[in-house]
C-alpha cells in the first residue's frame, strides 16, 4: 500500500516549513507565491490535509497532546508528572512530543497530532500564535502551561522594546491594566487559556530580597520563553537598567553555561545573578566554580525552580519555587473540561525558599 502524503513531505518538497504549509492550507498569511508554490506541491503529492481537522470533533479518538521543549528538564518532567496524574484519573492516554524548543519541529508534531486526530492539546509553546492559530482554526483544544506563545510583532510595533510588550502581559497577568499603547483591535489573536506560574511576583520577592542584603549590582540569566521573567527583572531593578547585566543563552546546556561564564568574566564587578530556570542555574555554579568565585562570598544565586538538586549544592541554591506539578495537572484539567477556550487564564504562586547560596554584599 503507498504511504499517504505528511505535512512535512509537503514543506520539503514546497522548500518551505511545516509552520508554512500549515498556515497555507487553513487560509493564513503567506505570500502569493509562497501560497501558489504550496498548494502545487500538496496537489502533486495527493495531500489530504486531515491534519487540519476536517470534521475533528466527530473523528476524535480519544486522549490527549503533551508538547514540551526538553523531556529531560526537571520542570518540565514534574509539569508531565502532572499532566499524567490527570489524564489517568479521568481514563485518558497521553501522546507526549518534546519540541526542542523549536517552532518547526513543533508545528510538524501539532499536525502529527491532528492527524493521529487528538484533538486536545497541553503545550508549553515554543513558536508564535502564528503557528498555534491553524490548530485552533481546526478546532483543536489547546491550554499553554508555563509560558504564552510570543505574538508576531505588528508593523506599527516595530520600534518597541519586546521588554513592554512582556511587561504589558506581566500586568495584565497580575489583573492590572496595560499600558494604552495598543489599540483594543490589536488584541491577542488566540483565545486559548494558559496556566502560568507568578513570574512577576517570584522574581519582584527574589530581587528585594537580594536589594535587602545590600546587593546593587543584580544579573539576570535568561533563556528561551522568558521574556517575562525578565520583564519582571527589569520593572523590579527600577530604572536605568544596566542592560549588560540581562544575558541569554539559547537553550542548550552548553548555551547555558557560556552566556554564564560570559557574563562573570564580563562583569567582575556583579554580586548577584538570578537565574531564570534550572538548567540556568545550573550553570551558574558550574561556571562559578570553575572561576573560582565562592556562593555566596563573591556572588550570590538565586535559582527559578526548586529542583532536588537545589538542596545538594554546597551551599544549598535559594530558590524561587513554581508548583510545577499542579501546573501540569491544572492544565489538564482545564484541556479536558467542555468549552475551555472560553476559560480565564489560572496564574498560580510562587515562592522564595530561602537556603544558603545568598548573603550580604561585602
Amino acid at each position: 500500500m503507498e504511504k499517504r502524503a505528511t505535512i512535512k513531505d509537503v514543506a520539503e518538497a514546497a522548500g518551505v516549513g511545516v509552520a508554512t504549509v500549515s498556515r497555507v492550507l487553513s487560509g493564513g498569511s503567506a505570500s502569493a507565491s509562497t501560497r501558489e508554490r504550496v498548494l502545487a506541491v500538496a496537489a502533486q503529492l495527493d495531500y489530504r490535509p486531515s491534519a487540519l481537522g476536517r470534521n475533528l470533533r466527530q473523528r476524535r479518538t480519544g486522549g490527549l497532546g503533551l508538547l514540551v521543549p526538553d523531556l529531560t528538564d526537571t520542570f518540565y518532567g514534574q509539569l508531565s508528572e502532572g499532566v499524567l496524574a490527570c489524564a489517568r484519573s479521568s481514563g485518558e492516554p497521553v501522546v507526549m512530543g518534546s519540541t526542542g524548543g523549536d517552532p518547526e519541529q513543533e508545528a510538524e508534531l501539532i499536525g502529527m497530532l491532528l492527524e493521529q486526530s487528538v484533538d486536545r492539546v497541553i503545550a508549553v509553546p515554543s513558536g508564535d500564535a502564528e503557528t498555534w492559530a491553524p490548530a485552533v482554526r481546526a478546532g483543536m483544544t489547546v491550554v499553554f502551561a508555563d509560558r504564552l506563545p510570543p505574538e508576531a510583532v505588528r508593523e506599527e510595533e516595530h520600534d518597541r522594546d519586546p521588554a513592554e510588550h512582556a511587561l504589558d502581559d506581566l500586568l495584565l497577568l497580575d489583573g492590572l491594566a496595560a499600558r494604552p499603547r495598543v489599540p483594543e483591535s490589536a488584541a491577542r489573536p488566540l483565545d486559548v487559556p494558559a496556566v502560568l506560574a507568578d513570574d512577576r511576583a517570584g522574581i519582584r520577592t527574589a530581587v528585594r530580597y537580594l536589594r535587602g542584603l545590600g546587593h546593587r549590582r543584580i544579573a539576570f540569566l535568561g533563556g528561551p520563553g522568558h521574556d517575562r521573567r525578565a520583564a519582571a527583572f527589569r520593572e523590579a531593578v527600577g530604572a536605568p537598567v544596566d542592560e549588560e547585566l540581562v544575558v541569554f543563552g539559547t537553550g542548550s546546556r552548553d548555551s547555558a553555561y557560556a552566556a554564564a561564564s560570559g557574563l562573570f568574566q564580563s562583569r567582575p564587578d556583579l554580586s548577584a545573578v538570578v537565574a531564570g530556570g534550572n538548567v540556568l542555574g545550573e550553570a551558574a555554579v558550574l561556571a562559578a566554580r570553575e572561576l573560582d568565585l565562592r556562593v555566596p562570598k563573591d556572588v550570590s544565586l538565586v535559582m527559578y525552580d526548586d529542583v532536588p538538586w537545589a538542596e545538594l549544592c554546597a551551599p544549598p541554591l535559594t530558590v524561587i519555587a513554581q508548583p510545577g506539578r499542579d501546573m501540569g495537572y491544572r492544565a489538564c484539567e482545564l484541556v479536558l473540561r467542555e468549552g475551555t477556550r472560553r476559560a480565564r487564564s489560572v496564574v498560580l504562586p510562587t515562592e522564595l525558599i530561602i537556603r544558603g547560596s545568598c548573603g550580604p554584599r561585602r
